[in-house]
């Protein structure tokens, strides 16, 4: 057998990615997602997708995603290998020079299906055989008009606030304890509480929607309760974060802040709204069923 050839695609032959052909179980494809470069109108830049081609052939391919405004990728969200080909889907991996995150979206209850959970797990073994390794587990809901809008409980006052540094403390406050794998690894890393707390503000900076829908939440005697944010990331209207400070939990202040977030989101033109949260978080989990939201997909995360 020939050694694979790994290259990034051109924009002349980003056509290749589409060669390699397969059941669509698990992954972007499987949701109806499609491969469309940017010079074609799409999402996904040629020089960030490569391919493994054995005697011309694809056999494995790999695309990493960005923002509009991103210089470097910050997912890998497609990943795929022909039968037999997992060791070129790993190689493929190593030999990309970006160390990333990869999102794999899996249909709900994904691992009561043999077919697919034979395919989820041979691209988490080819992701590990690379060297990454399982973070967490999500839920991906989305809310739509279908649905009906949950009531507000009226129990807590909504304010904006301009000042990134009030912002910084409280989410300083919310990732002090946390359920929040993604957070949990920023805190155990390097940077501490301070790192997690700016990933957490860099996100919101990214997304795409007004400043101004970041607000904190205060009880009627004017204790401070957690912060929602109302966000548009590059799919549409999202539930940018919800976060209740500490010393407020135990109230169940997670659903008050979710509802508050979906009917602001609405009342600024969402007719559907999406959200995740992770499968061990379960007051969240909890939250987003009771508000109505419904899952529609889980995703594993590497990294």
């Amino acid at each position: 057998m020939t050694v694979p050839v790994i290259r990034p695609l051109t924009p002349s032959d980003a056509h290749l990615f589409h060669s390699l052909q397969g059941p669509s179980l698990v992954g972007r494809a499987a949701f109806g997602h499609r491969y469309v470069p940017v010079h074609e109108g799409g999402e996904y830049r040629p020089e960030w997708t490569w391919v493994a081609l054995r005697d011309g052939v694809v056999v494995a391919r790999a695309a990493w995603w960005g923002g509009p405004d991103d210089t470097e990728p910050v997912l890998l969200n497609y990943f795929d290998f022909a039968e037999g080909e997992d060791a070129a889907g790993t190689e493929l991996l190593r030999r990309a020079p970006w160390s990333v995150e990869y999102e794999l979206i899996v249909p709900p209850a994904w691992r009561e299906t043999p077919e697919v959970r034979a395919a989820a797990s041979a691209r988490i073994a080819a992701a590990e055989a690379a060297g990454m390794k399982p973070l967490v587990e999500r839920y991906r809901y989305e809310w739509t008009t279908a649905d009906g809008l949950p009531e507000r409980p009226g129990r807590l006052e909504f304010r904006e606030e301009p000042d990134d540094a009030v912002i910084l403390d409280v989410l300083r406050r919310v990732h002090s304890e946390t359920l929040d794998a993604h957070a949990r690894r920023a805190v155990e890393g390097p940077g501490g509480l301070e790192r997690a707390a700016q990933e957490e503000l860099d996100f919101f900076r990214w997304c795409p929607s007004p400043r101004s829908w970041w607000q904190l939440a205060y009880t009627p005697e004017g204790t401070l309760a957690g912060i929602h944010v109302p966000a548009h990331n590059p799919g549409g209207p999202c539930i940018g974060f919800i976060g209740v400070v500490p010393e407020a939990r135990g109230h169940g202040y997670g659903y008050d802040l979710l509802v508050e977030c979906t009917r602001f989101l609405v009342e600024h033109g969402a007719t559907s709204v999406a959200g995740a949260t992770g499968r061990g978080n379960v007051p969240m989990a909890r939250a987003f069923a009771r508000a109505g939201h419904r899952i529609t997909q889980e995703r594993v995360h590497l990294v």
